[in-house]
């Protein structure tokens, strides 16, 4: 019998609430195929399952709210029958919310976590609820606020335990604007490409050289990631930060990082994402773009061990071949883990984007 548990989808995420089951028992699953949507406090979130079997029970209920961790649907493993599965014990005493209780506990607005069973083996009851209610009245939900403190919560914990250490390269862009321009002239407006998509990509390709910078640090030791899955930085419209990840980066070419990007964004924003990308990234870049600061020296998103921050492209005075002259360019940040590297290879990774982006044509 295998548990299939709610997982974890960042540092920020503690517990989650079902918001619909997208199996039912007798289902077969497969790798890869949704089984819930879960709400955090960031977004609604498309769980995949990691396993396949057939659903053999579903644990709890649309409406519940449990902590990462907890068993959520019990699935037959191939060639299992339900004769031969040993149902786990956790699952057997898991304990019962008649759905009177249940129905009363959403329209009161009652958290049934906090709610005290009293009926038999610990049933939680109608009265419960009603009981827990008139203790006190369930506040409004405000997810702006929910979305920062969970957000406050992983960066507080991030500054604790990660010894960070942070380094900044000023990177001219003339030749990479440039190309750009070149190549957009020749595409449709819907096809044009973003300075993001370049920047994206020489990071990913800059991690190929330095591996340290890409990986999580797990279990007292550096585990190297074995792709570039790029967290992207979105700013959401209610408030607050997301950061899912654009997969294997370093191996597409820019046009479809262009189409996978667009698409991240707005499904980022309309609340719409999958567990991977959420579980998957690798290391973080927050991209400031035209409207925001010239620098940004970011908090690493713990498990990872590194994020890259770029402020807004501007015209600085630049020394060309003698002649002062106004070059565009951006400021790139590092912040490190100094127990993943250290600042003189966090120095050879923002030199690599650098040497990178002036050959666009070979990104």
């Amino acid at each position: 019998m295998i548990e299939f548990k709610l997982p974890s989808l960042g540092a920020d995420m503690d517990e989650g609430k079902l918001l619909e089951w997208k199996i039912q028992p007798g289902a077969m699953v497969k790798r890869g195929d949704i089984v819930a949507i879960v709400d955090t406090a960031k977004a609604a979130v498309d769980i995949e399952s990691w396993v396949e079997g057939t659903v053999h029970r579903l644990l709890i209920e649309v409406g519940d709210k449990v902590p990462v961790g907890t068993p959520i649907a019990l699935l037959l493993a191939p060639g299992e029958t339900e004769g031969s599965a040993a149902l786990p014990a956790e699952a057997a005493t898991r304990r019962r919310i008649s759905p009177a209780a249940r129905q009363r506990a959403t329209a009161l607005g009652v958290d049934l976590a906090n709610v005290t069973g009293t009926g038999p083996n610990g049933a939680v009851t109608l009265q419960d609820v009603e009981g827990r209610a008139a203790q006190t009245a369930a506040p409004s939900v405000d997810r702006g606020a929910e979305m920062r403190r969970a957000i406050a919560a992983a960066m507080s914990r991030s500054k604790r335990e990660i010894p960070h250490y942070y380094l900044a390269e000023t990177i001219p862009l003339r030749q990479a604007i440039g190309w750009l321009e070149r190549r957009n002239a020749e595409l449709p407006v819907t096809e044009r490409l973003l300075p993001a998509v370049l920047l994206l990509k020489a990071v990913a390709l800059a991690t190929r050289r330095y591996p340290e910078m890409n990986g999580h640090w797990l279990d007292g030791a550096f585990r190297a990631a074995p792709a570039a899955h790029l967290g992207v930085a979105i700013s959401l419209r209610q408030g607050g930060l997301i950061a899912p990840a654009l997969h294997d980066v370093a191996a597409k070419p820019l046009d479809v990082l262009m189409h996978e990007l667009t698409d991240l964004v707005r499904r980022a924003r309309a609340g719409s994402l999958r567990s991977s990308e959420l579980s998957d990234p690798t290391l973080t870049v927050t991209n400031l773009g035209e409207q925001g600061s010239e620098s940004v020296f970011g908090v690493i998103y713990p498990p990872q061990v590194a994020l890259v921050g770029f402020g807004r492209v501007v015209e600085r005075p630049w020394l060309e071949q003698g002649a002062l002259v106004a070059m565009p360019s951006v400021s790139a940040s590092l912040s490190g883990d100094h127990r993943a590297s250290d600042g003189h290879r966090g120095a050879l990774f923002l030199a690599e984007i650098r040497t990178l982006l002036q050959q666009p044509d070979t990104l």
